[in-house]
């Protein structure tokens, strides 16, 4: 019994290492709503100041093992898809706005990157794990979400629920 009760302590703390269950907003449900400031120092509102566009919500620290890549893969299907009005907000967790901008620039990604210091937008979409991938439709609804890094399919996959929807 002492084996089985290990095992089982082992197992719970694995799979909180791995993000544990999803707890974000599902889909169909409306995006919260943020006010965050750019690395640039304006205030970006969200959805206000995207009313009517397509949205990919990226969640991402300079600590992440799997962010640069993804955070490229992104940027990569943004600029393929801008003609679309597709835009990308990279939120940075918990991190100072000096770190945050040193990655960016490393990674020469060309979309908005918005500060979240206190984590506030990180819990209102309940991110448990980076990066995660939030897809929001022009009317500001969830359409679908990628926990973790995502390839190329899986990431067109979920660019299609939100670009049909707004062609």
């Amino acid at each position: 019994m002492p084996m089985t009760r290990l095992l089982a302590m082992l197992a719970c703390t694995l799979l909180t290492a791995c993000g544990g269950p999803d707890a974000g907003p599902g889909t169909g449900s409306p995006a919260p709503r943020f006010e965050a400031v750019d690395l640039d120092g304006s205030v970006r509102k969200f959805p206000e100041d995207y009313a009517g566009r397509p949205v990919i919500l990226d969640f991402w620290a300079d600590w992440c093992r799997y962010c640069a890549s993804h955070m490229q893969r992104v940027d990569a299907l943004q600029r393929e898809h801008a003609d679309s009005g597709l835009a990308v907000i990279a939120i940075n967790v918990a991190q100072d706005r000096a770190t945050a901008a040193t990655f960016i620039e490393k990674l020469g990604v060309s979309y908005s990157s918005v500060l979240d210091p206190d984590s506030r937008i990180t819990r209102q979409y309940g991110v448990q794990g980076l990066p995660i991938t939030y897809f929001i439709d022009k009317d500001g609804r969830i359409a679908g979400k990628i926990i973790g890094e995502a390839d190329e399919k899986l990431l067109l996959n979920q660019l299609s629920r939100i670009l049909s929807a707004h062609e």
